[in-house]
């Protein structure tokens, strides 16, 4: 009888986190609630597909991205680069600074203090994978940065549409706030997209175009530790580009812009459901309390900082 029960246990594991999946396609599914949905799932009854879920979560998330440049008009995108440029350079020096400053007061492991680091100031985890193999961090160091950044991540996509209404934030100035005070690409996109339209614009452009700042923290990380490693270049953002271009350039096929842009918010949708798949109390539990405090003064610091800014220069 135990032979038989396993199988079908598992069978019935996997069809409950299909059918959820599915159900995040539903129009009552937004980003939060999917990422809510699919934390409940793991927790009820475990994921079946826990190996997986990492890589098609990658996969759907920069899917999605491109498609949304198909939404994207190229001289709004430009401006909105430009204006964003000073915001993202002085953040990103401000939290390189200060979180390393932070981390050796509160005597956390340098390594995983860098990551945690160069994950609040960069783009979370695709800076931590990126920059970990280049300073020869070891499983637990990555964990503990991608635990900490994950779960702020997760809460910053229920709060920070919440503050942007009771700061009455234009959706111009949330899209701003958002993409530099939110780590992951995920998070930023799931909470502007929330927020509206051109939030979502706004947010998605500046995001993509801090996420170009792990080329250069890169080569400077390989340099400073000499280990060969190689550099992971994010491809997904020239696709981005290349979309963005083409719904500007090639306007008569608007009505197929709308379809995929519509295709690609639900994409997203998904890709929440599978970050909150891979959200769970153990893996929150081993983050330890210092890596954990400079992670989360980290990101009050600059999400404040970031904000009062935005908020002095209306």
């Amino acid at each position: 009888m135990e032979t038989l029960h396993r199988p079908l246990s598992l069978k019935f594991r996997q069809i409950s986190f299909g059918l959820l999946f599915v159900a995040c396609l539903l129009p009552f599914a937004d980003a939060p609630v999917a990422l809510l949905l699919g934390f409940i799932a793991t927790q009820a009854f475990g994921h079946p597909f826990a190996q997986k879920n990492h890589k098609i979560a990658q996969w759907l998330l920069k899917t999605s991205v491109v498609g949304l440049g198909f939404g994207m008009n190229l001289s709004h995108a430009l401006e909105a680069g430009k204006e964003g440029f000073v915001f993202t350079l002085a953040s990103i020096v401000i939290t390189l600074l200060g979180g390393l400053w932070l981390g050796k007061r509160l005597g956390v492991e340098i390594k995983s203090s860098f990551l945690i680091t160069s994950g609040t100031a960069i783009c979370g985890g695709s800076a931590i994978a990126a920059l970990s193999p280049l300073v020869k961090a070891n499983e637990k160091q990555i964990s503990t940065a991608l635990g900490v950044v994950f779960v702020l991540n997760s809460l910053a996509l229920f709060i920070f549409p919440i503050l942007g209404n009771l700061f009455e934030m234009t959706q111009h100035e949330f899209g701003i706030w958002s993409a530099i005070a939110i780590h992951d690409t995920s998070s930023v996109v799931g909470a502007a997209a929330k927020y509206g339209e051109e939030a979502l614009q706004t947010a998605t452009t500046i995001k993509l175009e801090r996420a170009l700042w792990i080329i250069p923290l890169s080569l400077i990380t390989m340099l400073l530790n000499r280990n060969g490693a190689k550099i992971q270049f994010p491809y997904f953002i020239g696709l981005f580009i290349v979309a963005m271009v083409v719904s500007s350039y090639f306007t008569d096929y608007h009505s197929v812009y709308t379809h995929i842009i519509f295709a690609s918010k639900k994409l997203l949708v998904l890709t929440m459901f599978l970050i909150g798949a891979g959200l769970n109390i153990d893996s929150i539990r081993s983050v330890g309390v210092k890596p954990f405090i400079q992670g989360v003064s980290l990101w009050f610091f600059i999400s404040g900082l970031s904000l009062l800014a935005l908020l002095v220069l209306r």
